[in-house]
């Protein structure tokens, strides 16, 4: 089982110089550091809520080339690092609570044609809050979502990691 870390309070990340900011609440990007550290910036939040408008602002603001290796930075759902144990800690719990860690080799091998076809007609991941699903609904997203052209998707795919975010936010951070 997962190590669980104890929350960061709201007021220790007011309070806390930047290298502690994004020490404490950095790693919920996926390797993507720079968005809690342009939101270190906007300090001091008043709530969880506050802090989470202002890291979903600094997504939305960053460069198109920005927003995309944040997307990219993404794993695949069932793919290679969850084959191989490389995961985040927190994705690998979101992935184990959508049920996609017990799948029948037809399930695995359809998450594995779609993530091929997703990605050649996209050019990145396909991103879902697993937190919000189920492997059913995730299944039956990826066909839905191949109807979008990629801008609606780059559209989507960051408005699914804000959503990962606050769940994320919620883990780790208290208000107290």
């Amino acid at each position: 089982m997962a190590e669980v870390k104890p929350k960061v309070s709201l007021d220790y990340l007011n309070r806390t110089d930047r290298a502690g900011f994004e020490r404490s609440i950095g790693a919920l990007f996926e390797k993507n550091a720079w968005v809690a550290a342009r939101a270190f910036d906007q300090r001091p939040f008043a709530s969880l809520d506050d802090l989470f408008r202002a890291m979903t602002a600094v997504i939305f603001q960053a460069t198109p080339a920005e927003q995309l290796e944040l997307i990219q930075s993404h794993p695949e759902l069932v793919g290679r690092e969850a084959v191989s144990g490389a995961l985040s800690n927190q994705s690998q719990q979101e992935q184990a609570r959508a049920g996609l860690t017990n799948l029948s080799p037809a399930e695995i091998a359809r998450f594995n044609d779609y993530n091929r076809a997703y990605r050649a007609q996209f050019g990145f991941p396909f991103i879902i809050c697993a937190r919000k699903h189920h492997k059913s609904t995730i299944l039956a997203a990826f066909p839905a979502r191949m109807q979008h052209n990629r801008d609606e998707e780059i559209k989507l795919a960051l408005d699914e990691i804000c959503q990962i975010l606050e769940f994320r936010l919620k883990d780790a951070v208290s208000e107290d």
